[in-house]
C-alpha cells in the first residue's frame, strides 16, 4: 500500500534554510537467497560541450515532487525507474538520491515488502531509509524474492529475441543451415536440421541462437554502416558433429530458412546492473531501428541508436527524444518551411557496442520515429 503525505507540510517544519538531499537506504548487501516525402531533415546544430555537472542539493530539491510518499512499500513489479518517479520529477535524477549517503554502494539492493521512509538525518537533511534501520548496514535475507530491477523485465525480454549487431565478417564465417531432414523448406521448434561449419566434436558449447541476416545498421547521416542486424529465428542444439553436424530446433520465434546462421547464446545480465543517469557532456544521435520494424514507435519498446561507447554512451544514460520539424509549405511566401522540433519523450540505454546502443523508451509523449533525434536532457 502506497501511504502518501504532504511533502510540503513536513518541508515547512525542517524551516526555509533547511537543504535537501535524499538517499535510498537498501537492504544489505549480503544475501542468502536473491534472484530475483518532404525536403529531408536537416541534421541538428550540434550542442556545446558542457562541463561534468556538480551534484548540488538545490537540484535536488527543485526536482523533488509535491506529492512524494513520505512512506512506501516496496511492491512485486517496482523498478527503480518507478520509485525514483515517485519521489522526482525527473527519474534519470537517481543518483543524486543515494549521492550523499556512502552507507549504499548499491542502489539495486530493495526487495518487495521494504518499507522505505522519508527522514532526516543529524544535520535536518532529508533521506529515505528502510523503517526500523537507523544505520544502514550489511544484513542476511532470508527470502527468494528478486531485488527490483531498473526497468521493466518484459521490455527487455523483446530484446533478447530482438536483433544483435554483429559485424560482417562475423556473421559470414558462421555457421549455418544447409537442409532440414525430409527436404522440408522450413523448420520449427523440434525440426531436426543439417549444420555446415560448426567445431567437431568436444564443442565447449552445444547451443546455439539462429539467426537471420536482416542488413545493415546505416547513420542516417554519414550514411556509414555500423553493423549487420542479425534477428534471431529460435535456438538450436547440436545432437550430432560431422562435417555436416546434425542439430535440433529447440525454440522457435519464427520459421527457420535454409541459410540461416548459428551464433553463439547471449547470456549478458541486461537489467540489473546499472541505474538511470545524465550523460555528464553533450551528445546527439539517432534512433536507426526497432524491434519488429513497427513505423510508430511507443513506450518500453526497444530501438537502436547510432551512438555507442566510442562516443561515450554508457549504460544507464538518459536520453530525450526530438522528433525533426515537419517541412510544410508557406502559402504566403511559397517554398517551404521546416516547423520546430518536438520533445516526443525519453529513453534508457540498457546495453552498448562501439558504434550503437540499444535502449527502451520509458516515456513517450506522442509517437516516436526512426530517424528522430537523441540528446542529452537539458539541465
Amino acid at each position: 500500500m502506497r501511504e502518501y503525505n504532504d511533502l510540503k507540510q513536513a518541508m515547512k517544519y525542517a524551516g526555509t534554510g533547511l537543504t535537501l538531499v535524499m538517499a535510498i537506504a537498501a537492504s544489505g548487501c549480503a544475501h542468502q537467497q536473491a534472484e530475483p516525402e518532404l525536403a529531408p531533415a536537416a541534421p541538428a546544430t550540434p550542442l556545446p560541450e558542457r562541463a561534468a555537472p556538480v551534484v548540488r542539493e538545490n537540484t535536488v530539491s527543485s526536482q523533488l515532487r509535491a506529492d512524494a510518499p513520505l512512506r512506501y512499500v516496496v511492491k512485486k513489479g517496482d523498478t527503480l525507474w518507478d520509485i525514483a518517479g515517485y519521489y522526482l520529477r525527473d527519474p534519470w535524477y537517481w543518483p543524486q538520491l543515494w549521492y550523499a549517503n556512502p552507507d549504499i554502494a548499491n542502489p539495486h539492493l530493495i526487495y518487495p515488502g521494504d518499507v522505505l521512509i522519508l527522514t532526516r538525518d543529524a544535520d535536518g537533511n532529508f533521506q529515505l531509509r528502510r523503517a526500523g534501520t537507523k544505520v544502514l548496514s550489511p544484513r542476511v535475507r532470508e527470502s527468494s524474492l528478486e531485488s527490483v530491477a531498473t526497468i521493466p523485465l518484459d521490455a527487455i525480454r523483446a530484446f533478447i529475441t530482438g536483433p544483435r549487431l554483429v559485424s560482417q565478417e562475423e556473421l559470414a564465417e558462421a555457421p549455418y543451415i544447409v537442409s532440414f531432414i525430409d527436404e522440408h523448406l522450413v523448420g520449427g521448434k523440434g525440426t531436426v536440421s543439417y549444420v555446415r561449419g560448426v567445431d567437431g566434436q568436444g564443442h565447449d558449447a552445444d547451443r546455439y541462437s539462429l539467426v537471420r541476416d536482416a542488413g545493415p545498421y546505416k547513420d542516417p547521416d554519414t550514411g556509414e554502416i555500423l553493423g549487420q542486424q542479425a534477428v534471431p529465428v529460435g535456438e538450436i542444439q547440436i545432437t550430432e558433429y560431422g562435417p555436416v553436424a546434425k542439430a535440433e530446433i529447440t525454440k522457435s520465434y519464427r520459421e527457420a530458412l535454409v541459410a540461416d546462421r548459428l551464433l553463439p547464446m547471449e547470456t549478458e545480465d541486461l537489467v540489473r546492473d546499472f541505474y538511470p543517469h545524465a550523460p555528464d557532456r553533450a551528445i546527439e544521435g539517432r534512433i536507426i531501428s526497432v524491434y519488429d520494424g513497427v513505423s510508430a514507435i511507443g513506450q518500453y519498446q526497444v530501438v537502436t541508436l547510432s551512438l555507442g561507447s566510442t562516443d561515450g554512451v554508457e549504460r544507464g544514460h538518459v536520453l530525450d527524444i526530438f522528433e525533426a520539424g515537419r517541412v510544410v509549405l508557406d502559402p504566403v511566401k511559397g517554398g517551404q518551411v521546416r516547423l520546430p522540433e518536438l520533445k516526443s519523450g525519453q529513453l534508457l540505454v540498457f546495453k552498448t557496442d562501439e558504434q550503437v546502443s540499444f535502449a527502451v523508451i520509458m516515456r513517450a509523449e506522442r509517437a516516436v520515429h526512426i530517424e528522430d533525434f537523441v540528446r542529452t536532457p537539458a539541465r
